[in-house]
């Protein structure tokens, strides 16, 4: 596909930017994009990859927008309170870049319909704050043989991770979820609504690295960050070739949604 003068002034820095140019630009326009979470990680994610010229960028998200969203869910505003997430998040994507389409899916994933929301992107940004959605997106991911991202943020800390196939899941890393008793929410213990926009925009450029084949992204890694310290610590690690999920001899062959649930169901 040939650029249009309007589009050409529109991404011109990425047309001069060496690694990236003409050749980078067009494979964003024909790239598919799902986000799983319109809210902290989805917003900056979202808004970055509308901005970057990410052809479709599908949104799954079966929440409304709360007063409590604000503090770090910037791509929503005071009058969305109430608004589905979907349809907010469309508004100001479209907003900052008509030309690109946008795919509102208002459910939350679950293992009946995981497979079948995710099959046609290609590629994943996992923005959820539950364990349950984290591991059916890397499940099914995995199984579909898709590229995606994985973050997380809690307190004043996050983390980032990325695969592509053949090399470590999230599985490898963390085999099982953690008791029940274990696990915190935002909604429980709280977060710095500024990590959010840090560890998303880390997201984003993942996921615009992998698309057009620049860079090394955070393949067989784990990338922390510590906002009291300002301290980003790379932990490397291999892929598992005992991993139930994506080793030699799975023994995941289908998925399993776990038993926790968003925090908005909590509530």
């Amino acid at each position: 596909m040939e650029l249009t003068p309007t589009q050409k002034k529109r991404y011109n820095r990425h047309l001069i930017l060496d690694g990236f140019g003409k050749e980078g630009q067009q494979r964003l326009l024909q790239s598919k994009v799902l986000i799983v979470g319109a809210g902290g990680l989805g917003s900056p994610v979202s808004l970055y990859l509308a901005a970057a010229g990410v052809g479709t960028i599908g949104l799954v998200d079966g929440d409304q927008v709360s007063l409590t969203n604000l503090q770090r869910q910037v791509i929503h505003t005071t009058p969305d309170v109430g608004r589905p997430k979907v349809d907010s998040a469309e508004e100001k994507l479209k907003a900052i870049n008509p030309d690109i389409n946008i795919v509102k899916h208002e459910i939350y994933l679950s293992e009946d319909n995981a497979l079948d929301i995710i099959h046609p992107y290609d590629f994943v940004i996992d923005g959820t704050d539950n364990f349950a959605t984290k591991y059916l997106v890397n499940d099914a991911c995995v199984m579909l043989g898709k590229s995606f991202c994985m973050g997380g943020i809690n307190r004043y800390a996050g983390q980032v991770m990325t695969h592509r196939p053949g090399t470590a899941c999230y599985r490898c890393l963390f085999p099982e979820p953690p008791a029940i008793s274990e696990v915190e929410t935002c909604a429980m213990v709280g977060v710095l609504g500024s990590i959010a926009g840090m560890l998303g925009t880390v997201q984003a450029t993942e996921a615009i690295k992998c698309l057009i084949g620049v860079g090394e992204p955070l393949f067989n890694a784990l990338l922390t960050f510590d906002a009291l310290t300002m301290n980003w610590q790379r932990f490397e690690f291999p892929k598992n070739e005992g991993c139930a999920l994506c080793g030699k001899h799975p023994t995941i062959t289908r998925l399993k949604e776990y038993a926790f649930q968003p925090c908005s169901k909590k509530k």
